[in-house]
């Protein structure tokens, strides 16, 4: 089984090298990163996409975006350092991976001693043990989540949490690969998850490759394929998880979650411990991006929305923590009541 990787540094290391995400399922073509305004542009455009990718990709991007910069005194140096790390931190507000990954990043060049290029080298292993500890991360939680599948699960999951949206094996669909790799008979059903279909897209699209069996539908089937008993288990990645366990997510996965508990199939959320964030108390203090008209009333078809109709797009959502049945992270299955206090979080040396 072969798993797309989906950032990487360039073979040279002078640059961010991803998969361009907005040319699947059609096309399968790489790009290099090499300035702020590559990082800046791939991550809002939704290039590279997914919590985890953005956080490794906008902490490898600051690396490479200093190369011109690395001859600049010390001070003169961290300032740009700040300037350029927190330009790509704002890129996208509701995913907490960016800010983390980039901040970590900020802080090793502020510690380190030396010349420019002794500072830059700093940042550059730091960057790497970023990309590195994802590829860990995601295999961690695929062996906990693959405990929750049994022979012939049939997941749902939605959007794309998978190697598209990591640096490794992914989040929600992590399970299903480890599954798969132990010979164990897994399928999957993916939400095509409007406006940008990255579920028919990207998460079809790398199953697929992987010779995963799915299936896509769309969104509005969901709860009607529960109600026929054809899901036992949904699985879905985080952008955010509040202090008391609400989820912020791609638009959509609300929605499911009611119907999954209705119908008595257990939802979980498949994150890394990176995503909690305990400063936010809960869902209600989450920001949720808004996302251009553009990508609802045109999409990838012809105009679906009549002329100066408005539009409402908001990309993400909250599920409530009553809603989840566990939390598969890196660190093990956690289960209610959930509490993401400082102390907890600090553990895992990532805040």
């Amino acid at each position: 089984m072969s798993v797309v990787e989906s950032v990487r540094w360039s073979k040279d290391g002078s640059a961010v090298d991803i998969i361009d995400q907005r040319l699947l399922p059609g096309r399968l073509e790489r790009r290099d990163l090499c300035t702020v305004d590559d990082v800046c542009d791939a991550i809002a455009t939704l290039a590279v996409r997914g919590a985890p990718a953005i956080g490794v990709a906008g902490a490898m991007g600051l690396v490479v975006s200093l190369a011109p910069h690395v001859s600049a005194p010390r001070d003169e140096l961290l300032d740009t350092v700040r300037m350029l790390g927190d330009r790509i931190s704002r890129v996208r507000p509701t995913a907490v991976n960016l800010a983390w990954a980039v901040g970590r990043v900020q802080r090793t060049a502020e510690r380190a001693t030396g010349d420019g290029a002794a500072i830059l080298a700093a940042m550059r292993d730091e960057a790497t043990r970023i990309l590195e500890e994802d590829r860990a991360m995601c295999r961690r939680i695929g062996e906990y989540g693959a405990t929750l599948l049994a022979e012939g699960s049939r997941v749902l999951t939605h959007c794309n949490a998978g190697a598209l949206a990591t640096a490794g094996i992914g989040t929600a669909l992590a399970p299903v690969y480890v599954a798969a790799e132990r010979g164990q008979r897994v399928a999957v059903f993916a939400d095509e998850t409007r406006p940008l279909l990255q579920g028919s897209r990207l998460t079809a699209w790398e199953l697929a490759q992987a010779g995963v069996d799915v299936t896509v539908l769309a969104d509005s089937m969901a709860a009607s394929l529960m109600r026929e008993r054809r899901v036992d288990v949904v699985f879905v990645g985080a952008d955010r998880i509040a202090a008391n366990g609400d989820v912020a997510n791609k638009i959509g996965t609300y929605p499911l979650a009611l119907a999954a508990r209705h119908h008595g199939v257990p939802f979980y959320v498949a994150a890394p411990w990176s995503t909690v964030d305990p400063d936010t108390a809960s869902g209600d203090a989450i920001r949720i991006e808004h996302r251009a008209t553009d990508e609802l009333a045109r999409g990838f078809v012809a105009d679906v929305v009549p002329e100066h109709v408005a539009v409402y797009n908001p990309a993400f959502d909250v599920t409530p923590a009553e809603l989840v049945t566990a939390f598969v992270t890196d660190r093990g299955i956690i289960r209610p009541p959930y509490h993401f206090a400082h102390e907890r979080h600090a553990e895992s040396g990532q805040g």
